[in-house]
């Protein structure tokens, strides 16, 4: 096993009491503040964005840096890596992969083209991943496709049949971990309804419970059993006609946790998008009380990610178990798999 996922504090450490978030932070390198915020604060993991990536000998170093900040060899460190538009390790260092709805387009043409290619892109990009130090990547975006669905996430719905969104999504999940990752359902519990940008303005969904337990919800349904999920930034109203998804005790407690089943790990989307009001402790205590195990904060603002180290609890009862439990179910890289042959087939299905 690596070293840095043995799950042990590192020599001279204290035993680490970690906090219920996930943190950015701000360019390719951990400055000095960082490092000192992230051995005092202590979140659950790191998150990247295409603004701390530059190499893979850098990226080693910055994984391995976060790790050693604090304390935790197996602290987890998270991408957005889906292909298309969402894809924060691009060329010339590692390959282009296409955005998730070509795989619900091949899965039209012929359902066995479809699940291999979506089984055999998440395994790459989760190998690409692996090598880097990072050990969480959120995919499969689990939402279907409607007309009216915001651009924002646009091709990364896989189809609008939820069927086939389940097939695809189980698929990527085994990739994913096949690959050396751990993968996250999102947007739990549903955000192909969504006709706005959450990241601009708080989206809302009329759609009565009955379409949205035959529909939205199935996918996610019957993925439940994946251990790490991500709620959305959208007032379902007829669950909660108030308050965002991700803040809701509703939402989070008939929805997903009774009515979707889902027991794994829940953060949250990210808190800093618009769709969110309030400072960051008042939107982060929110979400805490509303039930979500992890806060999720990515854009790397010391100031906000301070408030944010503030709000939160200390990890513990539910959701300490629910969180290790998740990264209990990571496992090695696939034996015997030929990367640059499995590339070349990658390349053949998707054109």
């Amino acid at each position: 096993m690596p070293r840095f996922l043995t799950g042990l504090a590192l020599p001279g450490n204290p035993e680490p009491m970690t906090k219920a978030f996930v943190s950015g932070c701000a360019g390719p390198n951990l400055s000095q503040d960082e490092t000192a915020f992230f051995k005092e604060a202590d979140p659950w993991g790191l998150i990247l964005f295409a603004r701390n990536v530059e190499s893979p000998e850098q990226l080693k170093k910055l994984t391995s840096d976060f790790r050693h900040a604090v304390g935790r060899q197996n602290a987890p460190v998270l991408v957005d890596q889906e292909g298309g538009r969402v894809q924060r390790l691009k060329p010339p260092h590692w390959p282009k992969y296409p955005a998730p709805r070509l795989y619900g387009d091949l899965f039209g043409d012929s359902p066995e083209r479809g699940l291999r290619a979506a089984r055999l892109g998440a395994q790459l990009i989760a190998l690409d991943l692996f090598d880097v130090g990072i050990t969480i990547d959120c995919l499969p975006c689990l939402d279907v496709h409607f007309k009216e669905t915001v651009d924002a996430i646009g091709d990364r719905a896989m189809s609008g049949d939820p069927k086939i969104v389940t097939a695809l999504g189980q698929a990527m999940v085994e990739g994913a971990l096949a690959g050396g990752v751990l993968p996250v359902i999102k947007h739990i519990p549903g955000h192909g309804r969504a006709q706005v940008d959450s990241h601009l303005e708080l989206p809302r969904v009329s759609a009565d419970l009955s379409e949205l337990k035959s529909v939205d919800f199935q996918p996610f349904k019957a993925l439940s059993q994946v251990s790490l999920g991500m709620t959305a930034h959208i007032v379902y109203e007829a669950i909660d006609p108030e308050t965002a998804g991700t803040q809701s005790a509703p939402v989070i407690r008939e929805i997903i946790r009774s009515e979707i089943g889902f027991d794994g790990c829940l953060m949250s989307d990210d808190i800093s998008m618009n769709a969110l009001g309030g400072d960051f402790v008042e939107r982060s205590r929110k979400i805490v009380e509303a039930g979500c195990d992890i806060v999720l904060h990515c854009n790397g603002d010391m100031d906000e990610m301070k408030a944010v180290a503030e709000a939160v609890p200390t990890l513990g009862g539910e959701a300490e178990r629910r969180c290790a439990a998740a990264l209990e179910g990571w496992r090695e890289p696939e034996a015997g798999f030929d990367k640059k042959a499995g590339l070349e087939e990658f390349q053949a299905l998707t054109g």
